[in-house]
């Protein structure tokens, strides 16, 4: 029996990052969704797309990653996901407000190359 391929939805303002992370994710069999903004991805999980993971950056303009996090749960979205933040803000501060709001990771960009976001995706994943 086939394994049901993992669907992720990344959110990034970043366009080369968006789509390096979703080649990556792609290569790895990862059925991927991409979203420039916390509004685009919200409208995205409206329209019914259900992640098995939503990765996410904070500084974005119009709704930071935490903001779109909040709205998920108010809205009770994707209630299954997983949810990790991807970013190059690393303070305790910052992954402590990402815990508070239901996020399971926590992955600084610069510390990490896209093979080791991968990586850290997986383990995540297989806790």
């Amino acid at each position: 029996m086939l394994e049901k391929k993992k669907k992720i939805l990344i959110v990034d303002d970043d366009s080369f990052l968006l789509d390096m992370y979703s080649l990556k994710f792609n290569q790895k069999g990862f059925e991927v969704y991409s979203a420039s903004s916390g509004k685009e991805a919200l409208e995205k999980l409206h329209s019914g797309i259900n992640p098995d993971v939503i990765l996410m950056d904070i500084i974005m303009p119009e709704m930071t990653g935490f903001e779109m996090l909040q709205k998920i749960n108010e809205e009770k979205l994707s209630e299954n996901s997983v949810k990790i933040i991807l970013s190059n803000k690393g303070q305790q501060s910052d992954i402590d407000m990402g815990e508070s709001l239901g996020a399971v990771g926590y992955i600084v960009k610069a510390n990490s190359t896209p093979t080791e976001v991968l990586e850290k995706v997986g383990e995540i994943l297989a806790r």
